[in-house]
């Protein structure tokens, strides 16, 4: 069964009815399918419809959907062979960011990305996707290794912000975040970077600093939360949808104020109601971003990347 969010309340109604009549046809010998079809066309308008005009913070929430394709879904369909790399060979391993090697359409590739977790568990184990320093250490030392074997980089963000506890910033958190956001802007080699949910704070930039960097349609990319935001303007979290709206979160928003430079679209109702199709999407998205890039010197690259950075805002 479908996990619905609060603002499609309506639509979730209209498919239970849809369900329960399913289950009367098969209990009895009425034809409701006539009722049927009509109710599920309905259903598929009014999710077209409402899709078609998310405010931004509906599109926060739908980034933020539990059911939404996570790095290990992209991994699974998209790279072959795939070798995970572990370890900042200084403090020790953080699996907030997974990293590793592999083939993506016939491209040699290292894959580094954010990795939530999809149950209590996974979660748990991922820290729910927010990295300390030892996971951006790590990312610098798969950056560098691409780098001197000529290997793309490619990165999946997907983070409401690096971790703020007590020992992360006891272990240098912020010079962590800017040493790696650092050594993107420095690779020689292409790097493409895809915001695949939230994109939040310095935690999703240190691994997005890349020579084209892509939005699904949903995903959502900010310097802070729009709560975190709300809770410093308003000192509430309950403005938290006008912040939203303030910050200019969203992919479309962010595409016309340069920020990023494709927007990939995602299946109706959003890519956790059809991630195969919504992975399949960016996975062409991003071959056709590295071909673009495979012919570019590295000088060129890096120069590419300056004027990017330095030309927003």
């Amino acid at each position: 069964m479908a996990s619905y969010l609060d603002f499609e309340k309506p639509l979730a109604e209209l498919d239970s009815r849809i369900e329960e009549l399913r289950e009367t046809a098969e209990d009895s010998s009425l034809n409701i399918d006539a009722e049927i079809d009509r109710l599920q066309a309905k259903s598929e308008r009014m999710l077209r419809d409402t899709y078609a005009k998310l405010t931004p913070w509906q599109k926060t929430l739908v980034a933020r959907h539990p059911d939404r394709p996570h790095l290990k879904d992209y991994v699974a369909a998209l790279i072959e062979d795939f070798m995970p790399l572990a370890g900042d060979r200084n403090f020790g391993e953080d699996q907030a960011i997974v990293g590793g090697l592999g083939r993506l359409g016939g491209r040699r590739v290292m894959v580094i990305g954010h990795e939530k977790g999809d149950d209590t568990a996974s979660r748990l184990k991922h820290n729910f996707g927010m990295a300390k320093p030892e996971g951006y250490r790590k990312a610098v030392r798969l950056m560098q290794l691409a780098d001197r074997f000529s290997l793309p980089v490619l990165t999946l963000v997907d983070t409401a912000g690096a971790f703020p506890g007590v020992q992360a910033e006891e272990r240098g958190q912020a010079e962590a975040i800017a040493r790696s956001t650092e050594e993107c802007l420095a690779l020689g080699v292409p790097m493409v970077a895809a915001i695949v949910g939230e994109g939040g704070s310095g935690g999703a930039i240190a691994i997005a600093a890349a020579n084209r960097v892509l939005m699904l349609e949903h995903s959502v990319y900010a310097v802070i939360s729009p709560e975190g935001c709300a809770s410093i303007l308003w000192r509430t979290g309950d403005k938290a949808a006008d912040a939203a709206e303030a910050m200019r979160v969203t992919a479309q928003d962010l595409k016309q104020l340069g920020v990023i430079d494709r927007i990939v679209d995602e299946p109706v109702g959003g890519a956790h109601r059809e991630p195969a199709e919504a992975i399949a999407a960016l996975g062409r998205a991003i071959g056709e971003e590295l071909d673009a890039l495979a012919s570019e010197s590295r000088d060129a690259l890096r120069a590419q990347r300056r004027a990017k950075y330095l030309s927003i805002g």
